[in-house]
């Protein structure tokens, strides 16, 4: 049975994985933040159509709780996913993934600041490990290379504490269930991306779609809405609940692998050096996953929500 549960969370790391490099090929016809909106727009129908489904209109009420949902949905949702499709202009989708990999320790961190409740000093040294690796990949083990971190992976060192504060945040909504916490908080965070967009078309800093942008990308916006941000999600979340957290976020660590394999399909052809640096990142974090996990087996498993750890991908809350 624990083997069939595995299943979920490995169909959610393999569909965000392919994700980052689909999105990355709509952004040739359609703006960042535009792209984002019409995301989540979509997405957000589609939750708010199944919490209604499941749970009726009164789990669509804030319950004098308006306040940290919206500043968690807009920190959460905008923040991660404005930040992370700007950011795909300017790097490339592999080191995005990796990125993305580093959300179980960030996690950590938020917690440290925000409970006081200190990291382990080997996950601390596991983090700096992960980061080492993402960097070689990054600079191809140059130091001339360094300019290619720039503007792309301070926007990702800002998506990914966002999603950290977004993470920790959702422990303290132990008493809603993942469904209604998700779609509340994605509403408010698409009514920010959908003003942040409207704005920056007024100012010109992008340009709303034409009708043939939007045809041209339906199929990434289509997998983007019904796999990255419905299947995935719902998947992820249902290994959450039948593994706990700690043993599902392991398979966070797959996204950059499927991502790297997806644009070796396409004919990307990486140096040796940057493997060496996906591998490093790749080991840090799993062992940092597996320091996290709780030593006595006899604990009650965590809820998606509640666990302290409470690692998730950024796609993935989008669809609890």
């Amino acid at each position: 049975m624990r083997s069939r549960a595995t299943a979920y969370p490995l169909i959610a790391a393999l569909g965000w994985g392919v994700m980052f490099p689909i999105l990355a090929s709509a952004l040739n016809r359609v703006d960042p933040l535009n792209l984002t909106t019409a995301r989540y727009l979509l997405a957000a129908v589609v939750l708010v159509a199944i919490l209604l489904l499941r749970e009726g209109a009164g789990a669509l009420r804030h319950g004098g709780r308006a306040l940290e949902v919206v500043v968690l949905g807009v920190v959460g949702f905008a923040g991660f996913n404005l930040l992370t499709n700007l950011a795909l202009e300017h790097a490339a989708p592999q080191q995005i993934a990796l990125f993305v990999a580093t959300t179980p320790v960030i996690t950590q961190l938020v917690r440290w600041a925000r409970d006081g409740v200190r990291p382990k000093p080997l996950l601390l040294a596991l983090s700096l490990v992960a980061l080492l690796g993402v960097g070689l990949v990054i600079t191809r083990g140059s130091l001339a290379g360094l300019g290619q971190f720039g503007l792309g992976g301070l926007m990702m060192i800002g998506a990914v504490l966002g999603w950290g504060i977004y993470t920790h945040g959702a422990s303290r909504f132990g008493e809603w269930s993942p469904l209604r916490f998700t779609t509340l908080t994605a509403l408010a965070g698409t009514a920010a991306m959908l003003a942040l967009s409207i704005g920056a078309d007024a100012v010109g800093w992008q340009h709303a779609p034409s009708a043939a942008d939007l045809v041209a990308v339906a199929p990434q916006l289509a997998y983007a809405v019904l796999v990255g941000a419905v299947i995935a999600v719902l998947a992820w979340n249902t290994g959450v609940q039948r593994l706990g957290a700690a043993n599902a976020a392991l398979f966070m660590n797959l996204v950059p692998v499927t991502t790297f394999a997806v644009q070796i399909a396409r004919g990307y052809r990486p140096e040796p050096v940057e493997l060496v640096g996906a591998a490093i990142t790749i080991a840090a974090l799993i062992a940092a996953n597996l320091a996290a996990r709780p030593r006595t087996a006899s604990l009650p498993r965590p809820s998606a929500v509640t666990d302290p750890v409470a690692v998730t991908d950024p796609a993935a809350v989008t669809a609890r």
